[in-house]
């Protein structure tokens, strides 16, 4: 079985392929992810998505521990958080969590996580073949108070978060509902990942 690369420092989408037993090394891609001018949001992530793949295996095409010919898949996540088109990305400070927090205050707004996952071959002058995929989970958050928002920002949980938030801690109580992949929410939809890891052989469950 191949061996699998996450090009992610995030401890979530590593927290999450272990919840299925994956085994992977964690190798962290170092790009630029600045949107570009009037750059879609689904466009935008799965762009950061194939750019820290690709960052990685090209990492690895020329690393010498890496023994060649060898079989190695590589997967790329991105995940932004959406309000009537604006990207929200990580906040710097607790200025920029809180206004994005108070934009997000008793309004719906998507959660879109784009995954890519590059096979590698010796073929064709050693260019991956490449497996892409999009999740968009719709969330309602309640409506939030000043208080409440400061208060969740002395947490230390929206730094680092897209959104300034993490559904799988204390902003679990601000969301009314929520419609598609809490995964995907976390950094990493796990449905999508696993069809692409299976689509590259990948076994995902424990032979008998």
């Amino acid at each position: 079985m191949p061996k699998l690369y996450l090009a992610s420092a995030s401890p979530r989408r590593h927290q999450l392929l272990q919840q299925l037993s994956i085994s992977c090394e964690v190798l962290h891609a170092d790009i630029d992810e600045t949107p570009r001018p009037k750059e879609l949001p689904e466009d935008y992530v799965q762009r950061l998505a194939m750019e820290k793949a690709k960052a990685v295996y090209a990492t690895l095409r020329i690393a010498p521990y890496v023994e060649k010919p060898v079989a190695f898949l590589v997967l790329g996540a991105d995940t932004a958080v959406v309000l009537e088109q604006q990207i929200f990305g990580k906040p710097e400070h607790a200025e920029d969590a809180h206004n994005m927090l108070r934009q997000l205050s008793g309004c719906r707004h998507q959660v879109m996580s784009a995954v890519t996952l590059l096979e590698s071959r010796e073929q064709a002058q050693n260019l991956p073949l490449i497996h892409q995929a999009l999740n968009v989970t719709t969330v309602q958050f309640r409506q939030l108070n000043n208080t409440e928002i400061d208060d969740y920002i002395a947490t230390g949980e929206s730094f680092g978060k897209a959104g300034a938030y993490a559904v799988q801690g204390f902003a679990a109580t601000f969301i009314q509902s929520l419609h598609g992949s809490y995964s995907g929410v976390m950094g990493l939809p796990l449905f999508e990942t696993a069809n692409l890891l299976q689509k590259a052989g990948f076994n995902l469950l424990p032979s008998k």
